[in-house]
């Protein structure tokens, strides 16, 4: 991996009641660190973290502790970051967490195990040079969430992708728009991207469970109001340019996470939905912000 480059797993869960949600990304060059931007060298490897936000009734808890290269391991099936990491066997993705939330320093430990029932063709282009690439390997697969560590359990629904790039984020993209939502069979993906040219990529996909690509109508543009606190712009797409906001997971000056009430392909779905500003995130004075969650030891 070049100078400026970046890699990352993406996994995030809600249990079949839709009241417990977890996000977990394993990043190699953490692309939304502030120390990855100030860091001269611009080594990905310099900058590594096991990110993992928990969604609860009452609280969420934020662990995002950012390592050096002395932290990680990797080989084909497995990576490492200091005390956490995420193995494959074939056909279970099993991710162990061991980690402290910031600012409020509280234990995050337990298991997280995903077993997709099959994978999707292959990665998306997001820019016209390929330099930042998609791949929403297992959109809809079952998951168990098992936690000593504030002690809970669930099972659910999860969504594992990962995105590989060889510049910074904030150099190609404005801001994009993320959602995923389980089908009765599968899962539809909703991924809207503006570039700093000026440019527009609006990605609609659908997938059975096993990853079989299906057909499915672009949606209707579908407003949403912008996050309370932060006031982050937020939009989606609908069957019929309809869509509500359930629950606002984050709410922060650069990304806003919802759970969203809408129709895709003929179905009502609830959506995980994200709201992304890079411009916002190149800002000094919101990167100044974030090691108040985001800390490095050493």
């Amino acid at each position: 991996m070049d100078r400026d480059g970046y890699v990352w797993w993406y996994v995030d869960a809600l249990s079949e009641d839709g009241r417990q949600g977890l996000t977990v990304i394993a990043f190699i060059g953490s692309v939304f660190s502030p120390y990855y931007a100030w860091d001269l060298t611009r080594d990905p490897f310099e900058h590594c973290a096991v990110n993992v936000v928990l969604y609860g009734e009452r609280a969420n808890r934020f662990c995002m502790t950012e390592r050096g290269r002395a932290a990680l391991t990797r080989d084909a099936d497995h990576i490492r970051i200091g005390p956490s990491g995420l193995d494959w066997d074939g056909t279970t993705l099993t991710i162990r967490l061991d980690e402290v939330a910031a600012p409020i320093p509280t234990r995050v430990r337990g298991t997280v195990r995903l077993r997709p029932p099959g994978f999707t063709p292959g990665m998306h282009r997001l820019d016209a040079q390929g330099l930042h690439r998609w791949w929403p390997m297992a959109p809809s697969a079952p998951v168990e969430v098992a936690l000593s560590h504030p002690g809970v359990s669930w099972r659910g629904t999860a969504y594992f992708d990962t995105n590989h790039g060889d510049t910074a984020l904030e150099a190609a993209f404005s801001d994009w728009t993320w959602c995923r939502a389980s089908l009765r069979d599968g899962a539809a993906i909703l991924y809207d991207v503006r570039r700093r040219d000026g440019t527009r990529q609006a990605l609609t996909l659908c997938f059975a469970g096993d990853g079989t690509p299906l057909e499915i109508e672009a949606p209707l543009h579908a407003p949403l109001p912008p996050t309370r606190l932060w006031r982050m712009p937020r939009h989606t797409r609908s069957d019929d340019g309809r869509a509500q906001v359930v629950r606002t997971f984050e709410d922060t000056p650069f990304y806003a996470r919802s759970l969203l009430a809408s129709t895709l392909r003929g179905e009502p779905v609830r959506p995980v939905h994200e709201s992304l500003s890079l411009a916002r995130f190149a800002n000094p004075l919101v990167r100044l912000m974030l090691p108040f969650r985001m800390p490095r030891p050493g």
